[in-house]
């Protein structure tokens, strides 16, 4: 792959800290096709990153634990969620660098996701330390996106609610994108999870 004598280690961050502020609920324990909606990213991650998969909780973290039913291989606590997405994603990354030679930043509540997706991700980046994959969907960038381990420590300063987008937009990254739709499919309120299973 790349630049990189031996397959590159690929690690994936499933952030789930969030307030679910407009659903009102904790969205992620809620059912979705007959399991948790978190669910559905762990097992796209998992298959994509087998045992190298690590998940980030915050607001009602215990029921949230219980619901990614020991699909993570590393569960990490960001103590800071409240403050925004930066925070979840600094935490993330601060607990899987370690040996990645990338990391693939997922949501927790994009279920459409779907492990191929993921694998043209990483088969897409060429293993250059410049290089970011991001999803797209009508010119517009979102995750899942794949940070190559120059990133890692920008990513690991974040803070607040900007999330990556500096980084994104910094001409030190050659960003590449893969078409994805049902990546912008994410459930934000009770009506966008009847939407995707109205059951």
């Amino acid at each position: 792959m790349g630049q990189h004598s031996s397959p590159a280690i690929i690690h994936a961050c499933v952030l789930a800290a969030g307030t679910s502020t407009r659903f009102g609920d904790t969205k992620l324990v809620q059912n979705l096709y007959g399991k948790p909606l978190l669910q559905h990213a762990l097992l796209a991650a998992q298959g994509a990153c087998d045992g190298r998969v690590t998940l980030v909780v915050g607001h009602n973290q215990e029921a949230v634990i219980a619901a990614s039913d020991d699909l993570a291989d590393v569960v990490t606590v960001n103590v800071d969620y409240k403050l925004g997405i930066g925070t979840s994603i600094s935490a993330g990354v601060r607990a899987c660098r370690n040996g990645a030679d990338a990391i693939l930043l997922l949501l927790a509540d994009q279920p459409l996701v779907t492990t191929r997706h993921l694998n043209e991700l990483v088969s897409r980046w060429s293993g250059a330390e410049t290089e970011i994959v991001a999803t797209a969907s009508e010119g517009i960038v979102s995750p899942p996106i794949l940070f190559p381990q120059n990133t890692f420590d920008r990513l690991c300063d974040l803070k607040g609610d900007l999330g990556a987008r500096k980084i994104l937009s910094d001409d030190a990254f050659d960003v590449r994108s893969i078409e994805c739709a049902p990546a912008q499919r994410d459930v934000d309120t009770p009506d966008d999870l009847l939407s995707l299973d109205p059951g």
